[in-house]
C-alpha cells in the first residue's frame, strides 16, 4: 500500500441547538456537574467506566444530562465554523472571539475537512478498510464513514470523543447507517490503552490488520506535559506495518502574537491550544514514512482542483504517514 500511496459546579442555563427543521432557543434546566479540576480531567473523565448515555431523539433543545453547557467545546467551535446545526451560545461566543483575531479561522475549519476527505480517499482508494477516528467531533457531511463507504461500501469506522454530544449524534448516525461496521466509544484520547481495550472498538475493527489512525485537528489540545509523541506512538504500537496515520495540526502561521490572542480566546473551553513549531509536528510521525507532497499546508496537500490564493493564511500542516 505504501508504494501505492507514493504514486502521484450545578448550573441552569440557556442554549441554542439548531436543528435542520426548526431553529429554537429554549431554557434548560438540566442540572450538570461542572468539573473543577479543570481541563486535565475531561468530561466523564472515569476511564473505562465513562458513562456511555444510550441513543436519544435529537429533538431540538435536548441535551445530554452529563453536559456541561457552561464551557465551551472545541467539537461544538468546530461545527459552529463549519457551518453546522449543533452548537451553544458558549461555543458561538467563542468561536466569534477567535474569529476576531484570526478572520481566517473559518476557511482554516473548512480546508481541514476537505484535506481530511482527500486523505481518507487515497488510503480507501489504496485499500485501506479500517478507520480508527479519534477526537472524531460531530459527523456532519462528509464525515470519514462517507468518505471511506464511498471507496469500500463495508469500510469498519470506530468514532471516538469524550463530548457525550458528539456520542449522541454519533449513534443517531450509525443506527441511520452501518452498525454492525461502525462504534461510537466516549472516552478520553489522551488515554490510549483503555481506548483501545474498549469492547466496542474491538468488535470492529482488527488491530491484527491495517488500521487508518486519525487525529485531525486533535493534538493541538493536547498539552506538552502529557505527552503528544507518547500518545500517537502508543496508538501506532497498536496497529501493523501499513497501517496509517493522518494528522494535521495548527501552526501560528508566522503571526505568533495574532495566534496568541486567538489561543486565549479558548481560555474558557473544555481544551486549551497549543501551537507547535514545523519541527515539532513532523516529529508526531516518528515511524512512519510520510507520503507524497509530504507535511505541508492542507490546501497544498493533494488538491483535487486549483489552489487557492490565499493558502499561506490557512494555518497549519496536514499529512499521511505509513507505519513502517
Amino acid at each position: 500500500m505504501a508504494d501505492a500511496l507514493h504514486q502521484p459546579s450545578n448550573t441552569k442555563t440557556g442554549m441554542r441547538i439548531t436543528d435542520p427543521e426548526i431553529d429554537t432557543e429554549t431554557e434548560n434546566t438540566t442540572e450538570t456537574e461542572t468539573d473543577t479540576e479543570g481541563d486535565a480531567a475531561v468530561e466523564g473523565d472515569a476511564g473505562a467506566d465513562a458513562v456511555r448515555p444510550d441513543p436519544a431523539p435529537l429533538a431540538p433543545g435536548w441535551v445530554p444530562p452529563e453536559l456541561d453547557t457552561t464551557r465551551a467545546h472545541s467539537a461544538r467551535i468546530y461545527e459552529y465554523l463549519l457551518g453546522g446545526m449543533h452548537y451553544f451560545d458558549v461555543d458561538r461566543e467563542a468561536a466569534e472571539t477567535a474569529l476576531r483575531h484570526i478572520p481566517q479561522a473559518r476557511a482554516m475549519v473548512h480546508e481541514n475537512r476537505a484535506f481530511l476527505a482527500r486523505a481518507i480517499r487515497l488510503l480507501a482508494e489504496s485499500g485501506l478498510t479500517q478507520f480508527l477516528d479519534l477526537g472524531s467531533g460531530l459527523p456532519g457531511t462528509g464525515n470519514i464513514g462517507e468518505v471511506a463507504r464511498a471507496v469500500h461500501p463495508q469500510a469498519r469506522i470506530v468514532l471516538v470523543d469524550y463530548d457525550p454530544m458528539v456520542a449522541v449524534h454519533a449513534r443517531a448516525l450509525v443506527a441511520d447507517g452501518e452498525p454492525e461496521h461502525t462504534a461510537v466509544v466516549l472516552a478520553d484520547v489522551r488515554r490510549p490503552a483503555e481506548v483501545l481495550a474498549d469492547p466496542e472498538l474491538r468488535r470492529v475493527l482488527d488491530l491484527d490488520r491495517p488500521v487508518a489512525v486519525v487525529m485531525s485537528a486533535l493534538l493541538h489540545f493536547i498539552s506538552p506535559e502529557e505527552g503528544p509523541h507518547a500518545i500517537v506512538r502508543e496508538y501506532l504500537a497498536a496497529v501493523p506495518p501499513g497501517s496509517a496515520l493522518v494528522l494535521t495540526h495548527v501552526t501560528d502561521g508566522g503571526h505568533p502574537v495574532q495566534a496568541e490572542a486567538a489561543r486565549q480566546a479558548w481560555g474558557r473551553t473544555t481544551a486549551q491550544m497549543y501551537v507547535r513549531t514545523d519541527d515539532e509536528i513532523r516529529a508526531l510521525f516518528d515511524g512512519t514514512e510520510i507520503v507524497a507532497p509530504g507535511l505541508v499546508p492542507r490546501p497544498l496537500w493533494r488538491p483535487d482542483g486549483e489552489v487557492r490564493g490565499d493558502w499561506e493564511e490557512i494555518w497549519g500542516l496536514g499529512g499521511v504517514g505509513i507505519k513502517r
